[in-house]
């Protein structure tokens, strides 16, 4: 079967301003804009899935404190998508491969051959799985909380993309126990579900209902030897207070102040209680840990393969609804990665 022509034009994602507040649709522009020609060693791709995560709000605030450039007023956005290839010269590439690359956002994109990696669907079988947070989950259990047999843990912000995958990765790696602080009964009833979603948490705070520590109390009496933290804030405030003695903290995400766009999580921690308790703090960045892809991909693609292990995640089909799902992320309606087919 002949592939469809190329377009003459397509559609990608500006940002039509700087967010101040509440991120909305009307920060983004929709354009049609010319298909990128692809010149010598470029590749031209036609991007089939991409991923909205919370870190892209931060980006939209052009602060300048994340690894990563940030976004620019009147440019296209940027983000991890899987593409096809269209059209490639001679080299590792050929048409039809699909690939991951950061050139999210637009229904196009001509790439250098070293800006996009062919998917191997023998390691990790489902495309869907290439575009999860399941690294940082991983490494967040594994080297940042270094979660072992017969722990208790907490995972805030468990309802999202890599609080969805951390779940699992503890329960697989020895927790006896596994609270997850949300924002819902509904999505609190998801995440302890053992029928139909294996999560792998066993309850859940939820921010409603009551004072955080009032909860954590109530379902980790004899405290806590892990926490993996997505929030910051007052739920990280209230995990030290319950922290038992040699408690690891793993430090992953700033939720309670990304969703605005901030790159800053002020917190007051009582450092008296951290020295007596000798917990211990780990920031954990996924650029940081190059060298355990490879690790992470065997135990995750073994996973996948024997049922152990799922993506959580929310499909939204089109391009133009791809603001609305971001919005939609930061406000906390969606459980899972959240995923845009183009």
């Amino acid at each position: 079967m002949n592939a469809a022509p190329v377009p003459a034009t397509h559609r990608e994602v500006h940002l039509a301003a700087r967010p101040e507040g509440p991120l909305t649709t009307d920060h983004f522009r929709l354009v049609e804009a010319p298909v990128p020609v692809a010149g010598p060693r470029r590749i031209l791709v036609r991007n089939r899935l991409m991923g909205v995560t919370a870190v892209m709000r931060t980006l939209m605030a052009g602060n300048g404190e994340l690894p990563m450039p940030g976004y620019a007023p009147g440019a296209v956005l940027s983000g991890p998508a899987v593409g096809e290839v269209i059209s490639a010269p001679e080299g590792s590439l050929k048409r039809g491969d699909l690939v991951e690359h950061n050139a999210g956002w637009r229904e196009y994109a001509v790439l250098g051959e070293d800006e996009a990696q062919r998917l191997d669907l023998e390691a990790l079988p489902d495309p869907v799985a290439h575009l999860s947070q399941g690294f940082v989950a991983w490494l967040a259990v594994v080297r940042g909380a270094e979660i072992r047999a017969g722990d208790t843990v907490l995972v805030t912000g468990a309802a999202g993309g890599v609080g969805t995958m951390a779940g699992q990765f503890a329960r697989l790696h020895g927790a006896a126990r596994v609270i997850g602080s949300t924002s819902s009964r509904q999505k609190a009833d998801r995440l302890t579900d053992r029928l139909t979603d294996r999560l792998g948490y066993d309850a859940a705070v939820i921010r409603s209902a009551g004072p955080i520590d009032d909860q954590l109390r109530a379902l980790a009496p004899d405290g806590l030897d892990a926490v993996i933290d997505l929030v910051g804030g007052d739920q990280l405030r209230a995990a030290l207070a319950q922290a038992r003695q040699g408690a690891r903290i793993a430090l992953v995400g700033s939720l309670a102040s990304q969703t605005a766009g901030s790159a800053t999580a002020p917190v007051v921690i009582d450092t008296a209680h951290v020295l007596n308790r000798g917990i211990t703090l780990r920031g954990i960045a996924g650029h940081a840990h190059l060298d355990a892809l490879g690790q992470w991909t065997e135990e995750f693609g073994r996973g996948l393969r024997a049922g152990t292990l799922t993506v959580p995640h929310t499909l939204v089909h089109g391009i133009d609804r791809a603001p609305q799902a971001l919005c939609d992320l930061l406000a906390g309606r969606h459980i899972g990665a959240v995923l845009i087919e183009l």
